[in-house]
C-alpha cells in the first residue's frame, strides 16, 4: 500500500477513476444502499482529459452525440422486461448511473411518464457482492425504485457506451439519438430542461415550464461540497492509498497491525489481525479497528458480514467519544451498530461546524470485509 494523495481531488471525485460501481452499489450503499453510485470504466488518457474539461467549466451541450447503444449487454432486467433500443423508440429515455441524482430522478420519471419519458438506471458491479442478483433486487427495492434496470454484470453495456466519468447521464431523444450528456453531481435544473425540450420536440404538450426542486435524504442526501475535503479511499491493495500503520501489509496473508500515533488528513489504519485482499480487509481475530483522519459531513464505509453470513457488531468513536447527535443512520448516539448484509453503512453525519476528526470503528465479531470509505 502507498502513502500518497490525490491530486486535482474536487475534479477526481466527479469521476469513476479506479474501478467499476454499478446500480447495486447504489443500493447496498444506504440503508437502501447497493446503490452506492456507479463507477465507470476509464483510463488515465480520458480521466485527465474528462478533469481538465471539469476544471475548465465544461458543460455538455445539446447536440447529436450518435445512435444511443443497444441494451443486450444486461444479464437480466428489474421492474421491466427486457429492453432494447427498438422498443425505446419514440420515447425520450434518460440512461442514468448514480445514487446522488435518485431523488430527481424519481420524480422526473413520476412526472414526465405520460409525456413519453423513460428512466433506465444500470447496474454495473465493482465489488463482488454486488454481483449477486439478490442483492441488487433488495436494493432495488428498499430505494422505491421502480423504473427499469439492467443488470449489466459483465459490463457490456458501459462499455457500449464508452462511458468514462461517474456520474454520469445520458439523455436519447425519440429518435434513438444521444442528445446530450452530463458527468458529475449537480445541473439538476439543466438536465431537466434537457428533458423538456427533448419531450417537446417529440411533440409532448402541456409540459410545467417550471424545473424540480427536492432534497434528498439519508445516503440520497446531497454532499456538502463546501466543507468536504476527503476522497473516497479504498481499502483492498488493488486500489488502497494513504495507508498509515507502520507495519507493510502483505498481500492475501493474515498479519498483526497496529494504528498509527498520529494520522495525517485523509490517512488511515488497521489495528487487529487483517488478511488485506486486492478488494477488502478481513479481519481474523476479534476485536479490530480502522482508524481514519477526515474531514466531511458524512463518512461511509462499505461494509460486508462474515462469509458465513454471521451479523458483526461494532462500535463508532469520534475523536476517541461516541458520536452521540453526529451519528449516522447506521450507527446509535453511543456509536454501536450491526453488520447484517453487504451495503454502504452511514455511520458519521456531523451536525455542527466541519473541521479536521478522527473516525475509529471498532469490530467485536470477526470476519468483517471492509471495503471502501465514502465521503459527503
Amino acid at each position: 500500500m502507498k502513502r500518497h494523495s490525490l491530486t486535482s481531488d474536487s475534479a477526481r471525485r466527479a469521476l469513476g477513476m479506479t474501478g467499476i460501481v454499478g446500480f447495486v452499489a447504489l443500493a447496498l450503499c444506504s440503508n437502501a444502499n447497493v446503490l452506492t453510485r456507479f463507477h465507470i470504466m476509464t483510463t488515465a488518457k480520458a480521466e485527465d482529459s474528462l478533469i481538465g474539461a471539469l476544471q475548465r467549466g465544461f458543460h455538455p451541450s445539446l447536440g447529436d452525440e450518435g445512435a444511443m447503444p443497444d441494451l443486450d449487454g444486461a444479464i437480466g432486467w428489474l421492474n421491466s422486461d427486457p429492453l432494447t433500443r427498438k422498443s425505446l423508440r419514440g420515447k425520450v429515455v434518460l440512461v442514468i448511473n448514480s445514487l446522488r441524482p435518485l431523488p430527481y430522478v424519481k420524480t422526473w420519471a413520476a412526472k414526465y411518464k405520460d409525456a413519453g419519458f423513460v428512466v433506465i438506471g444500470a447496474h454495473t458491479p465493482e465489488f463482488s457482492f454486488e454481483h449477486e442478483p439478490m442483492n441488487v433486487e433488495n436494493a432495488v427495492r428498499t430505494l422505491n425504485v421502480a423504473f427499469p434496470v439492467a443488470m449489466d454484470s459483465n459490463y457490456r453495456i458501459w462499455q457500449s457506451f464508452n462511458n468514462q466519468a461517474w456520474p454520469a447521464q445520458y439523455l436519447v431523444d425519440a429518435k434513438g439519438r444521444i442528445r446530450y450528456h452530463h458527468f458529475g453531481e449537480g445541473d439538476y435544473g439543466e438536465i431537466e430542461r434537457v428533458i423538456q425540450e427533448l419531450l417537446k420536440e417529440n411533440g409532448a404538450t402541456g409540459l410545467a415550464s417550471g424545473t424540480t426542486s427536492v432534497s434528498g435524504v439519508r445516503i440520497e442526501a446531497a454532499p456538502d461540497w463546501a466543507d468536504e475535503q476527503s476522497p473516497e479511499t479504498y481499502i483492498g491493495y488493488r486500489q488502497a492509498q494513504n495507508f498509515a500503520s507502520p507495519e507493510k501489509a502483505h498481500k492475501d496473508s493474515t498479519q498483526i497491525f497496529s494504528a498509527p500515533m498520529k494520522l495525517s488528513l485523509n490517512h488511515w489504519g488497521l489495528s487487529g489481525s487483517w488478511n488485506v485482499n486486492a478488494e477488502s480487509a478481513v479481519l481474523q481475530a476479534a476485536p479490530g479497528k480502522i482508524v481514519f483522519r477526515f474531514h466531511s459531513r458524512d463518512l461511509n464505509l462499505v461494509l460486508a458480514p462474515a462469509k458465513d453470513g454471521k451479523p458483526v457488531r461494532f462500535v463508532v468513536r469520534l475523536d476517541g467519544a461516541a458520536p452521540a447527535g453526529n451519528s449516522g443512520v447506521d450507527t446509535g448516539p453511543d456509536g454501536s451498530g450491526e453488520i447484517r448484509e453487504p451495503r454502504l453503512y452511514q455511520l458519521i453525519r456531523q451536525k455542527g461546524p466541519i473541521v479536521d476528526r478522527t473516525f475509529e470503528i471498532e469490530f467485536l465479531d470477526l470476519g468483517v470485509q471492509a471495503l471502501d470509505f465514502t465521503f459527503g
